[in-house]
């Protein structure tokens, strides 16, 4: 499974996450690239990456910081 995560680091929270099969790449790369064009215009600086696991589970657990609530670490 591909994952495209469009995040807010200084917020510290996910903006998008959307979910494509393997079979979907390209159409995973164009989500991300219309992402990064529209931040681009619009000058957020956001995270855009593409992932690829199993399931959501196990993208949780390789990349935790993307899920981790950082409201409560302060």
């Amino acid at each position: 499974m591909i994952f495209l995560i469009e995040y807010d680091r200084p917020e510290g929270r996910i903006i998008t996450l959307k979910r494509f099969s393997d079979s979907e790449p390209a159409k995973a790369q164009d989500e991300r690239l219309n992402i990064e064009l529209a931040l681009n215009r619009s000058g957020a600086e956001h995270e855009v990456v593409l992932l690829e696991a199993v399931d959501e589970d196990a993208l949780r657990r390789t990349h935790q910081r993307y899920f981790e609530d950082l409201s409560l670490r302060y």
